[in-house]
């Protein structure tokens, strides 16, 4: 029988500290006038210093999991999209996948910048349709304000920090992820990108008085490279799932700037009205974008079961694609998962693990002296 992936729970988290475009004038040479007229934006989300990649994601988890009644230990896959991850390893799906009790789950990060979520959506799809697993994990997660330059005004202005999540689970029923796209093109990787930190050119005095671990951004060229791919992505996946534009209840794109979505939607002859926006409160929140905004749309009442919808983002890379889902919702009859309950007995957990892991290397050391 063919399995269908169907999107049962989501959840978000936003840190609580909001820095507005007039907090912005006191730190850049800037005003809200010039931000809004060419960005959309008005405010977006700092996080606080106890908050992290890994905790913002793990509330955004639990909330997600509430909402589609599983419990953690049923998860089986968990897919961390993240450009601002806690470490080059371990994954910061790993620390999530210790921190929510997932004792059943693989966990990786994925790494496609603000494309990212559509891909672990499409990654964890595909894994659903193939049989491999059953209940699947995807999130979205940034701290992208301790990437930014706060001294430079092109890209300062953009950026927030948050977290979205969606539960996945196979079904017999059709609905759930009906198409998807992932594309790509290198030869504009220079346009957006943050360039040291890595193995090309590792950490030192030099890259940190250059500023090159901060995101490096051509605006410009990026801007004309979303607005064509925005539009094209979405027409080619709609296409994907044999629908016609008019099929298409709404639209969730990547919210980066309100300009490109503008320009992508007139591109598309599709009405604003039905196209979620919520970045003049966010800002740019690259992976957690599209969860965020899809939560909010339930919770407003626009995006209900039956409905199909359309995902579409770009990113640095330079990558994008798109997603068509048919909305259903949680599975019936099922119990509820109360997040508060477990909070206390995942760090248990936690702690005997690596007791444990502790004990068994004294003992393995007994019988393996060499070790």
């Amino acid at each position: 029988m063919t399995a269908y992936a169907h999107i049962t729970g989501w959840g978000k988290a936003i840190p609580e500290r909001v820095l507005t475009n007039r907090d912005l004038q006191r730190i850049v040479d800037t005003n809200d006038e010039w931000i809004v007229a060419r960005t959309g934006i008005r405010e977006r989300h700092i996080a606080a210093d106890y908050q992290t990649t890994a905790s913002l994601a793990v509330d955004a988890s639990l909330k997600a999991l509430e909402v589609a009644s599983l419990k953690p230990a049923a998860v089986e896959l968990i897919i961390v999209s993240t450009s601002s991850p806690e470490h080059l390893f371990p994954a910061t799906a790993c620390l999530v996948q210790d921190r929510i009790g997932a004792k059943s789950a693989g966990a990786f990060d994925l790494l496609a910048a603000c494309s990212g979520f559509i891909y672990a959506l499409n990654m964890a799809t595909q894994a659903i349709r193939s049989g491999s697993v059953q209940n699947a994990l995807v999130i979205g997660s940034e701290t992208l304000s301790r990437l930014v330059n706060w001294t430079d005004r092109n890209t300062c202005i953009l950026f927030g920090d948050g977290a979205g999540a969606f539960v996945l689970q196979a079904s017999e029923t059709p609905a759930g992820v009906l198409s998807a796209i992932m594309r790509s093109d290198g030869s504009g990787g220079e346009l957006l990108a943050i360039p040291a930190g890595g193995s090309r050119y590792p950490t030192s005095l030099e890259t940190i008085n250059d500023g090159l671990h901060y995101i490096k951004m051509n605006g410009r060229e990026v801007f004309r490279f979303a607005t064509r791919v925005m539009a094209q992505a979405t027409q080619e996946v709609v296409e994907k799932a044999n629908l016609t534009m008019k099929d298409i209840q709404l639209i969730v794109p990547h919210q980066a700037n309100l300009r490109i979505i503008e320009t992508a939607m007139r591109n598309l002859e599709f009405p604003m009205d039905n196209c979620i926006i919520n970045l003049d409160r966010y800002g740019n929140t690259s992976t957690a974008s599209i969860p965020i905004a899809t939560c909010e749309a339930i919770q407003d009442g626009r995006l209900k079961p039956g409905d199909r919808i359309v995902f579409v983002g770009f990113g640095a890379g330079l990558t994008w694609g798109a997603a068509v889902v048919e909305w259903s919702g949680p599975f019936p009859g099922l119990h509820k998962f109360r997040p508060a309950r477990y909070r206390l007995y995942f760090r248990f957990r936690s702690f005997l693990r690596r007791v444990w892991r502790h004990i068994e290397a004294i003992i393995w050391g007994r019988h393996n002296p060499s070790i």
